[in-house]
């Protein structure tokens, strides 16, 4: 999330938002937000949304997820919103919005989608 210059702008239990400011580096070749940097905050709130309901010593990883593009993402910025559906002792199932902003006001929202997570021990072993 750093790399692409999202923060995380709102924190409740099941509830996460993500701000990602329009910029050259996210943007694709018609100026659009790019689709990878919108599921990538769409994923992310999801999984901070599923984490807020974990045990501290518990990590989370997406076990899957499917995105609907609905319109194009053009604005100042996007809000994608993680949502839990359903936390789980093993499998949490969260829904994930991403708004464009324009003019600090208008909404379009630009993405939909619905993810699965499972949730790990955060003494597992990690990859190389």
């Amino acid at each position: 999330m750093t790399h692409l210059g999202a923060q995380i702008t709102s924190m409740a239990p099941g509830c996460v938002h993500i701000v990602l400011a329009a910029r050259k580096e996210v943007s694709q070749q018609h100026g659009y937000i790019h689709a990878g940097a919108t599921s990538a905050i769409a994923d992310s709130a999801g999984g901070y949304a599923a984490l807020t309901l974990f045990p501290e010593d518990c990590e989370v990883l997406t076990v899957e997820f499917k995105i609907n593009l609905l319109a194009p993402a053009l604005g100042d910025h996007l809000e994608a919103i993680g949502t839990v559906l359903k936390s789980g002792r093993t499998l949490t199932v969260c829904r994930m919005e991403v708004y464009a902003v324009r003019d600090g006001a208008v909404r379009t929202l630009v993405a939909n989608g619905q993810q699965t997570l499972i949730r790990v021990n955060a003494s597992a072993p990690r990859a190389s």
